[in-house]
């Protein structure tokens, strides 16, 4: 089989239509380009060059295998510098998981931030609660989650890349309404929260802020999903204490309000991988969180 240093050699007696012009151009003498280019004919199985005494030339089958050449060699090159793309994190796949939450504080300014400064690098987005998302690192499924809290598992790093209050959510109409309602006034009324399992993080942050006001809530509903504890708040069945970027969801069903004793509670977002991943890609992502 034939090799590239062949076809560089045969493409450059082919465009300077000498074998010492070619020699000049590869910076080498002529009789191991002209064996180099002899040995390709062979490999190729037809004469590739028209020899005569002022140069060479190629036959009609070697001006077929010229374009083919030129062909190979750029595919070559390519090939080369994907790869070092690919070593260096600039070209590649990152599989991100989010939270609905997440979605709208950290994964939009991040994701427009890779897509103009790592543009050949494909983002795979999926959103997963944080329980998933553990599961799905640590399976290899995804290379990075934006995950409620932090995680407890090895391999896994992770790293807070954004926090926010608590604000309430009532039904629109609700007698809350204009007002900045206590705690007490809260835990007065059914309140629809987050399901333990499936939203560790929330669920125990709400409880813990109800818990360090010395108060029991009446909780009516544990649901998974930020927007279906809206859909529940809009249909009536109770208040809720969401994180305050919900609020950016605008339901005409909903209504958001201050609490006037919420404690300095910081409602976090990590970002979470495994710290064994070798994806080159990912390391490049994660400088720009």
């Amino acid at each position: 089989m034939y090799t590239l240093d062949q076809l560089v050699g045969f493409v450059a007696v082919a465009e300077e239509g000498s074998f010492a012009g070619a020699a000049d151009r590869l910076r080498m003498t002529q009789p191991p380009l002209s064996r180099q280019v002899r040995k390709l004919e062979r490999d190729v199985g037809v004469e590739l060059l028209v020899r005569h005494h002022r140069g060479a030339r190629p036959t009609p089958a070697g001006r077929v295998f010229l374009e083919e050449s030129r062909r190979l060699l750029a595919r070559a090159e390519t090939a080369r510098l994907r790869a070092r793309s690919a070593a260096d994190g600039t070209t590649g796949t990152v599989r991100i998981a989010f939270t609905a939450v997440s979605a709208m504080t950290v994964l939009g300014p991040w994701a427009s931030t890779l897509a103009e400064q790592l543009p050949d690098v494909d983002l795979i987005l999926t959103e997963m609660v944080t329980g998933e998302q553990v599961e799905a690192l640590l399976a290899g499924e995804i290379d990075v989650g934006l995950a409620r809290g932090p995680a407890r598992t090895e391999p896994l790093t992770a790293r807070p890349v954004a926090s926010e209050s608590m604000v309430l959510a009532v039904p629109t109409g609700h007698p809350f309404t204009g007002l900045r309602p206590t705690l007490s006034d809260v835990a007065a009324h059914p309140v629809v929260t987050y399901a333990p399992a499936q939203a560790r993080y929330l669920y125990e942050t709400v409880a813990g802020v109800f818990r360090e006001a010395n108060l029991t809530p009446r909780y009516v509903q544990h649901v998974a999903q930020v927007n279906s504890v809206l859909a529940l708040v809009g249909a009536g069945l109770g208040v809720a204490l969401v994180p305050s970027s919900v609020a950016t969801l605008q339901l005409p069903s909903v209504t958001y309000l201050e609490v006037s004793d919420m404690p300095d509670h910081a409602v976090q977002v990590h970002c979470v991988w495994r710290s064994d991943n070798d994806n080159p890609a990912l390391a490049r992502a994660l400088t720009f969180i």
